[in-house]
This record gives C-alpha cells, sequence and structure tokens, in this order.
C-alpha cells in the first residue's frame, strides 16, 4: 500500500482538493487497493472544519466531491506514516521540513513537479482571491494528480 499526503496551510482548499481529485484518479484505475490518500494543514486554523464551500463547490462541478473531508493538522506521526506527503507550496514545504524527523524528509515533495505542463513551482492559494483562483487551482491539482499517479505506478 503506498499512502499519499497532501499538505496545505489550513486543510480547506487545496489540499482537500488535490485529496479528492487524487482520490478519483485511483478509483478511476481501480487502485484503491494499493494507494490510500489523506490531507492535512501545516496549521490548525480550521481543523474539524469541511472544505472552503468555495473549493467544494468547483470540485462538485467537476463531479468531485469533498462533502467526506474534514480539516486536519499534520502531525510528526504522518512521516512515517506516508510515502508522500506532497507540499502546495514552499512555505508549506518547508514548514514540513521543520517538523520532519530527518530520516523521513525525502518523502517530502512539491505538488507542482509532477506537473508536466505547468510551469508554475506552486500550487497558489486561492482563499483571499475570486473565484477563478479556485478552477485554476483544480486544473493544476489535476494535472500534477495525473504525473504523481504515474510516478507511484512506476
Amino acid at each position: 500500500m503506498v499512502k499519499v499526503l497532501f499538505v496545505c496551510m489550513g486543510n480547506i482548499c487545496r489540499s482537500p482538493t488535490a485529496h479528492g481529485v487524487f482520490r478519483h484518479l485511483v478509483e478511476q484505475n481501480q487502485l484503491t487497493d494499493h494507494i490510500e490518500i489523506d490531507s492535512a494543514g501545516t496549521h490548525a486554523y480550521h481543523v474539524g472544519n469541511p472544505p472552503d464551500s468555495r473549493s467544494a463547490a468547483t470540485a462538485l462541478e467537476r463531479g468531485i466531491d469533498l462533502s467526506d473531508l474534514r480539516a486536519r493538522q499534520v502531525t510528526v506521526d504522518d512521516f512515517a506514516t506516508y510515502d508522500y506527503v506532497i507540499a502546495m507550496d514552499r512555505e508549506n514545504h518547508g514548514n514540513l521540513m521543520r517538523l520532519c524527523p530527518e530520516n523521513y524528509r525525502e518523502r517530502i515533495h512539491m505538488f507542482m513537479d509532477f506537473a508536466d505542463d505547468w510551469s508554475n513551482a506552486e500550487v497558489p492559494d486561492p482563499y483571499y482571491g475570486g473565484d477563478s483562483g479556485f478552477d485554476r487551482v483544480f486544473d493544476m491539482v489535476e494535472s500534477a494528480s495525473v504525473g504523481l499517479l504515474a510516478q507511484i505506478q512506476k
């Protein structure tokens, strides 16, 4: 079983979107018995809350249901549990590196490193922007998810 954890700051926009999109992709490829997926935030701002309504609406418009997801904060134990700890941006990558025991640091990755058709290094936080930011994040997440699944399948 390969375990994947998607991480952003509050676990209500980017990482739950990645969680839902990647879960859908794994289901489509009939790999649910082989890949486990979760998401978390580096901060505890929204622990226990559902995804941001704009993230959930954008995902639902594209056939992805995020309603079962709830925000949680990353723990030190996550680094031993998950094979891939995927950061949405450099700031959260740095937060993860500081929290992570040294012997698990190779498990931390930038999500957009798996996207072949985007030049962006980071998935931007759409929280304070307009609705179009949520569409853009979804597109980026979708692309990186395809690349991540291909990497795992190798």
